[in-house]
């Protein structure tokens, strides 16, 4: 029996793809569980739509993840913190800093999780620091901490 998987199934597929099973499988497991539905003409031509505008989805995603990237590259993002004597700060700039300090200043919506910072900022200076926007774009934020 072919059924069209609502979720990942481990030794069947991932979900959205459809497969052959044995009736029995689908009918006492598969089915009532809801993790599948039978491949009927309605359901394949809704896989098909939900498929296109996953796609879809995605290329818009990429689209504003490349839109961002230029965005972070003509702009510079102030952080101001406290410090020492000796110009060290008490504490380090954190990536959820960052994120808003991006996000008050330009608008910039980046999670704090998307900000890859190799070394913590613990001292007032310039600094670039990485940013993964997904789908394999990343961008740079140019980061200056003053004084407070």
């Amino acid at each position: 029996m072919k059924v069209i998987l609502q979720q990942d199934i481990k030794g069947q597929g991932k979900k959205g793809q459809m497969v052959d099973v044995s009736d029995g499988y689908a009918r006492n497991y598969l089915l009532p569980r809801k993790l599948a539905v039978a491949a009927t003409t309605d359901n394949l031509n809704a896989m098909k739509v939900a498929e296109k505008a996953r796609l879809a989805q995605i290329e818009r995603d990429k689209a504003n993840a490349k839109v961002i990237a230029e965005k972070l590259d003509s702009i510079v993002v102030k952080i101001p913190a406290k410090a020492g004597s000796a110009g060290k700060l008490f504490g380090a700039v954190t990536s959820k800093e960052i994120s808003d300090a991006l996000k008050s200043q330009f608008s910039i919506d980046i999670e704090k999780h998307k900000i890859v910072q190799n070394e913590p900022i613990k001292s007032y200076g310039s600094y670039d620091v990485k940013c993964r926007l997904g789908y394999e774009i990343s961008g740079v934020i140019h980061v200056i901490v003053t004084e407070k």
